[in-house]
């Protein structure tokens, strides 16, 4: 494990139900025998104890779409995050990271995301090393939470508001549709996303341009378009 502080990791996936590499419910047997599913591979335990923040799942559960998606996103943020420190952490550089992966963070859980917020806006006066410490581990937490439609849906009546003032009816009605489409189950995430892409290319907004929510990941990936 401590041979690989060097090769620059910004995920991991592991083989699941492995004594070595399992994340969770490997098989455990007690004196008689009789296995209980609730052990960590050994080296998987150690590894994850070893980097704590670094974004890891299991090769089974990256099956699962919504899982699949939040472990690569992660896998972005955090290589974002590791430039951000090569580069030299300054407290400019930290709230522009926050304010630029914000949207992606509300679509996880709003309330946290608001609370970490609140906490960087009143920490300029704490030691940035140790504050920026505290800060990634807190995002990674919130980032851990899957991402349901629901919040999806207020991220993206949230970036429809800054086209309140340009668009007409027609257009409004046209991308309120969307998004409701989405919250049914009917369109994935990429057609209301596009959408919104389409009308900022014509009325440009710098904070949502910077924003990862709307481009998370290479396109190439299509993940939004099964979401």
């Amino acid at each position: 494990v401590a041979e690989l502080e060097t090769e620059g990791l910004c995920g991991f996936i592991f083989k699941g139900k492995s004594p070595s590499s399992g994340m969770e419910r490997v098989k455990l047997y007690d004196r008689n025998g009789v296995p209980k599913k609730e052990g960590v591979g050994l080296f998987a335990r150690v590894f994850m104890e070893h980097f704590p923040l670094l974004p890891v799942e299991e090769e089974g559960r990256l099956g699962d779409l919504v899982l699949r998606e939040n472990f690569i996103q992660r896998i972005f943020i955090y290589e974002r995050w590791s430039r951000l420190c090569a580069e030299g952490l300054t407290w400019s550089g930290l709230t522009g990271f926050h304010a630029r992966h914000k949207l992606i963070l509300m679509s996880h859980d709003q309330n946290r995301a608001r609370e970490l917020g609140r906490e960087l806006s009143g920490a300029s006066s704490r030691d940035l090393d140790e504050y920026a410490g505290s800060y990634i581990s807190s995002m990674m937490d919130i980032l851990k939470i899957k991402v349901t439609r629901g919040n999806h849906v207020n991220v993206l009546q949230h970036i429809q508001g800054y086209l309140k003032k340009q668009l007409d009816g027609d257009d409004k009605r046209e991308l309120s549709d969307a998004i409701e489409q989405y919250r049914l189950g009917y369109l994935p995430l990429i057609v209301p996303v596009t959408l919104l892409r389409h009308h900022f290319m014509k009325y440009p907004d710098e904070y949502i341009e910077q924003s990862y929510y709307m481009q998370p990941y290479p396109n190439e990936l299509m993940l939004q378009n099964v979401l």
